[in-house]
């Protein structure tokens, strides 16, 4: 039995679901929200994987690397803004953003 395109779009949508189940069921941690996140791109990288080895087309693979680039900006600047509001709030729980308003 080979790996064909089907098996990487079913990894992806699995990887998508988790990372919207994550998002969607964890709605208090922020660190958990961020990597749910990150599981989304990823599955959107598998997806562009696949389907450029699928048409035979290096397009999708580089687009993958610019999502991966894009991704790992969106985690550093993420985690900064993270450690700043923990150092001023002494918590990371996501009902306590809404204070920053105003």
């Amino acid at each position: 039995m080979t790996v064909g395109l089907v098996h990487y779009l079913v990894v992806g949508a699995i990887l998508f679901g988790l990372g919207v189940l994550g998002i969607v069921a964890n709605r208090k941690n922020l660190i958990v929200i961020l990597m749910a996140i990150e599981l989304i791109l990823l599955a959107v990288n598998i997806n562009f994987v696949a389907f450029s080895a699928y048409l035979q087309d290096l397009v999708g693979q580089v687009f993958a690397m610019f999502v991966l680039t894009v991704a790992a900006g969106e985690a550093a600047i993420g985690l900064a803004i993270l450690v700043i509001y923990f150092r001023g709030r002494g918590t990371i729980a996501v009902d306590d953003v809404n204070r920053m308003k105003g």
